[in-house]
């Protein structure tokens, strides 16, 4: 029989903090995961995270995830850690697992959560602290597919034209905006995040191959021509499930396969 071991630091430690909203009557509970690397024992190792639980006052609070966060940081516990930018869904800073998903901090209603919320790190990342993943991999992943426009020919004396049905092929690709929900909700990437370049930066590389201003389609689908890279896709769609801005990225996928097959034709 397979035995498998939890990694160092991965098991949730019962020594939680709980935090109070005195005097407020309409309460909301927050559960949130707490790890910090600087937190150490007696022998120097890092302690094991946690579950901080916080009532926060609804009655001064913003309806969104993050406000409750805002206000726990600035009120309640200002040891707290967590990215947040925009406030507005088009950054992707504030990317998450509430309440058991995937989703952006910033567009998610408490309302839309029954009973406690509960908040942790976006999954099978390494965590820096709290809800801080490290996207140090997947960044470098998003490099690797040189996302941007390249050509051969001269550079034009005006703008580089599309016809509009050139231009609406990129609709459901262009909006991506790398909060890699998509990507940490996908098993796939979970068993080999080293080779597989994942949802989001696969349909991150379509929106280069298909747009008509590039000349480097065919470079781009060599590069791409990989048993892991692309092939690690088997269209368990989690990642459409998962985006929080609605697009497809296993359909993506699923096309740039398409244009494997018909190269070779």
């Amino acid at each position: 029989m397979a035995e498998f071991s939890l990694p160092a630091n991965s098991k949730i430690s019962k020594n939680g903090r709980a935090y109070k909203a005195e005097g407020a009557t309409n309460v909301r509970v927050f559960n949130i995961y707490r790890w910090d690397p600087s937190d150490v024992d007696a022998a120097g190792v890092p302690k094991n995270p946690r579950m901080d639980r916080y009532e926060v006052d609804m009655d001064a609070c913003g309806p969104m995830v993050l406000d409750a966060l805002i206000k726990i940081k600035g009120e309640l516990d200002q040891t707290l850690t967590f990215r947040r930018s925009c406030r507005e869904g088009i950054c992707g800073s504030c990317s998450m697992n509430i309440d058991g998903t995937n989703t952006l901090a910033c567009t998610k209603p408490i309302e839309d959560v029954k009973g406690e919320v509960t908040i942790y790190p976006l999954p099978h990342m390494k965590v820096i602290k709290d809800l801080v993943p490290d996207l140090k991999h997947i960044y470098a992943q998003y490099e690797s597919i040189k996302p941007w426009l390249m050509t051969q020919s001269a550079a034009p004396t005006r703008e580089r034209l599309q016809s509009e049905e050139d231009r609406k092929k990129l609709d459901g690709l262009y909006e991506c905006i790398l909060c890699f929900c998509c990507s940490t909700s996908c098993p796939s990437y979970w068993w080999n995040p080293e080779r597989y370049l994942g949802p989001a930066v696969l349909l991150q590389a379509y929106r280069w191959i298909v747009d008509s201003r590039d000349e480097f389609t065919g470079e781009r689908l060599d590069m791409l021509e990989d048993p892991f890279r692309l092939y690690r896709c088997h269209t368990i769609m989690n990642c459409a499930k998962a985006c929080p801005k609605g697009l497809n990225p296993a359909k993506a996928i699923a096309e740039i396969k398409k244009l494997m097959v018909e190269r070779r034709v």
